[in-house]
């Protein structure tokens, strides 16, 4: 606690704040990627003779490829964090991942004499 009357203090471990701020970011990414993908269209003048077919086709392949990027370094990001945590190196894995672990249907056997 802290000595201003008992209040917790107001700010947040750093991982978690990272964490949160990739997340807020991996939110609004497709609203962004909608913006940059209709730039074009919407700075066109329709008094204007219409823009080069080849300009506009290298920009919206660059924002695609761009896009793809940032969503790859963001989902690397929240992989590493959001990830179950493994066990030690070596260490059996929980039942349910075993075949025939306890999570596992039982296996019917049927009595050769009872046919």
């Amino acid at each position: 606690m802290s000595e201003q009357g008992g209040k917790p203090p107001e700010f947040l471990a750093r991982d978690s704040y990272r964490l949160r701020r990739l997340m807020d970011a991996a939110r609004i990414l497709p609203i962004f990627a909608l913006v940059l993908l209709l730039l074009p269209l919407m700075r066109h003048d329709p008094g204007a003779e219409a823009p080069a077919t080849a300009g506009e086709g290298v920009y919206l392949f660059l924002v695609w490829i761009g896009l793809i990027l940032v969503a790859f370094f963001m989902s690397r990001g929240l992989r590493r964090t959001l990830d179950p945590p493994k066990g030690p190196p070596g260490a059996a894995p929980p039942p349910a991942a075993r075949p025939g672990g306890s999570e596992a249907a039982p296996e019917i056997r049927r009595d050769p004499a009872g046919e």
